[in-house]
């Protein structure tokens, strides 16, 4: 493919070293009780802007929660099913959104699995980042034989991140999807890759995300990365109205707008990562 500067590449690398930040020790911490490594205080699972933590105090104790309690070093969830967890978890976030806490509400659900595959809970997917519980997403990469990567720019309507660039595909794992399915279910919706080419996405890693969000929340992302060849003929289409246009590009472009801050800082970590697994 493209040569890269050795300065360029020691800015990529740099930029990947810095992936998942420390949440501010001013956070409160969501302590699980039911989790397979929950310890004698319990599992922490999320982190709570001080912010949005007065809010729930003060609600809690007017009206408390299944499984649910709070108190000024951490909030507690109890062990108990899934089905109940998940009506305490979502009667939790429909307070915080009555309150305005949660925006660019879904009406999907995420899961919150532990480390070893286990689905603990369903929740609104715009509650995981106020609560900064871990989330899990796809990203594909689309490039050709000769070394030119295809990119998305998100639509201006989109609640985060509008206008910047990102990969081919990408988008967050419905409850109970696995990252298969869902890498190809975006590929055709963002990017109209039909199935018997999606078929071919070869997994190529995960990485671990943790940052503070826009929304004033804590942004913790498990990504499962795939890279997908796409024939030189191929011109992505877009179905779901997510991306407004497609660009083809060099991969010494793709590296020059990643660090100009062109991309979300999703799309920017995992295209810096094929980069430099296929720059020469």
């Amino acid at each position: 493919m493209h040569n890269l500067n050795t300065s360029t590449i020691a800015a990529l690398e740099e930029m990947l070293q810095n992936i998942a930040r420390t949440p501010p020790a001013d956070f409160l911490p969501i302590h699980f009780q039911g989790g397979m490594h929950a310890q004698a205080n319990g599992e922490v699972i999320g982190h709570i802007n001080p912010e949005f933590s007065h809010f729930l105090q003060k609600s809690l104790k007017k009206e408390p929660i299944a499984n649910v309690r709070i108190d000024s070093h951490h909030l507690t969830i109890a062990a108990a099913p899934p089905s109940d967890l998940s009506r305490s978890w979502t009667e939790l976030a429909q307070r915080m959104r009555a309150g305005g806490f949660i925006p660019g509400w879904r009406n999907e659900n995420f899961s919150w699995i532990d480390q070893n595959g286990h689905a603990y809970f369903h929740l609104e997917r715009a509650a995981f980042r106020t609560f900064g519980l871990r989330s899990t997403a796809t990203h594909i990469n689309g490039f050709t034989a000769t070394g030119t990567l295809w990119l998305g720019r998100r639509s201006q309507n989109k609640a985060t991140d509008p206008g910047l660039l990102d990969n081919l595909a990408a988008g967050g794992i419905s409850a109970d999807e696995t990252p298969w399915v869902c890498a190809r279910r975006e590929l055709w919706e963002e990017a109209g890759v039909p199935q018997q080419i999606s078929e071919h996405i070869q997994p190529v890693g995960r990485m671990h995300m943790r940052r503070i969000s826009s929304e004033r929340g804590f942004h913790d992302e498990q990504l499962y990365i795939y890279d997908l060849k796409l024939t030189e003929n191929f011109v992505p289409t877009n179905h779901d109205g997510e991306v407004s246009s497609f660009i083809e590009i060099s991969i010494s472009e793709a590296a020059a707008r990643i660090l100009a801050d062109e991309f979300t800082k999703d799309a920017g970590f995992v295209t810096a990562d094929f980069i430099l697994r296929n720059a020469k």
